[in-house]
């Protein structure tokens, strides 16, 4: 498989120093790859047995372009004959991807990870439930593996989900390792608190998790006609549909740093990721900004909400006609406006075709 970014983490170094020191795959059979990331190399797994288990859109699109099958979550993987399991960062979210993984496979578990995201803590509480083979370091990261002992004896790992309210008490169903589970995002609470409830028309809220943002604007502007929630987790989409009334939501899974083609969006609100992991990308809030330039209508507006330390004042004015903050906001987050989208492709165009002319001869 060759891959099309840097490897975020050497998994294949490690699987094939497991596969010297005794770790067996079935000769025959369906491996399935769970929550592998965009980039990553993994030459010691054969590509033809590969089933790839992921919800996000961008992951899923990288391994669908090297002509991998896929599916979005563990369930529709069916019996395998083993399973990989690509350690996620949030705890519950972990157990939860390791009890799926001994659910469909009565082979081998490979359970890798980089340090900073659990892996040694994983590693422990498995040694106290299964016979656990390895571990092998490198990489600033762990393998083990083991035989799926059956579904039933890691089925406490579950993860379950939840129920939480509003200040409004609108409830809300969520799930372990969507982006703020436990609560409505402080962020996201100030933003739906300034946005007019005179906003009206068509609209779409960028990476609209599982909805929060979403419902409260939709619930306080009855002017929209429809919005768009676009996601990429297909997780938080799932849990989306569920905490909105369908009547007007529209429910896009997609990278929303992308803009979605034929949208002519009269308004635009988002509360942009800024991480990859524990890696600081204020690139993706820019990436969102021009998705969004490109999606709204001549007189469009985008209403965002970003922490007070991030710099998106420049993409802002390299997208809007006019930006700036639209309200006070508060010491941890800015409520940033921007009205009337600047045409990008035609202003390079302009730009290149005013360069050309200069210095031609007459």
């Amino acid at each position: 498989m060759t891959a099309l970014t840097a490897d975020p983490a050497p998994r294949d170094i490690r699987l094939s120093l497991a596969l010297e020191g005794g770790l067996a795959l079935p000769e025959s059979g369906t491996i399935a790859l769970l929550y592998p990331r965009a980039g990553e190399i993994l030459d010691a797994l054969p590509a033809a047995r590969l089933l790839v288990v992921t919800p996000h859109v961008a992951d899923h699109a990288f391994f669908a372009a090297h002509g991998l099958a896929l599916r979005q979550q563990p369930e529709e993987a069916g019996k395998v004959a083993a399973v990989f399991v690509c350690l996620p960062r949030a705890r519950a979210e972990a157990r939860d991807l390791v009890a799926h993984a001994a659910a469909i496979t009565d082979g081998p578990v490979i359970v890798d990870g980089q340090k900073n995201d659990g892996i040694d803590t994983m590693l422990r509480a498995l040694r106290e439930r299964v016979t656990l083979s390895g571990p092998i370091a490198k990489g600033h990261g762990k393998i083990g593996w083991f035989i799926s002992p059956g579904g039933a004896a890691l089925s406490d790992w579950r993860a379950e989900e939840a129920t939480l309210a509003d200040d409004s008490g609108r409830r809300f169903v969520t799930l372990p390792g969507l982006f703020s589970a436990d609560a409505p995002d402080p962020g996201s609470a100030l933003l739906a608190a300034a946005l007019p409830a005179g906003l009206s028309g068509e609209g779409a809220d960028l990476g609209a998790g599982w909805g929060y943002l979403s419902a409260c604007l939709l619930a306080r502007a009855p002017g929209i006609t429809a919005l768009h929630l676009i996601e990429s987790d297909a997780r938080a989409l799932d849990c989306a549909r569920r905490n909105l009334d369908g009547s007007r939501a529209r429910f896009h899974w997609a990278d929303a740093t992308q803009p979605l083609p034929g949208m002519q969006l009269d308004f635009v609100i988002t509360n942009p990721p800024f991480h990859v992991g524990r890696a600081g990308r204020p690139e993706l809030g820019a990436a969102f900004i021009r998705a969004a330039a490109a999606m709204l209508k001549p007189g469009g507006r985008l209403w965002l909400v970003a922490n007070r330390h991030l710099p998106y004042e420049a993409a802002l004015a390299a997208s809007f006609r006019k930006a700036g903050e639209f309200a006070p906001g508060s010491a941890g987050f800015k409520l940033m406006l921007g009205e009337g989208p600047l045409r990008m492709a035609k202003t390079t165009a302009a730009r290149r075709r005013a360069t050309g002319s200069k210095g031609k001869r007459r």
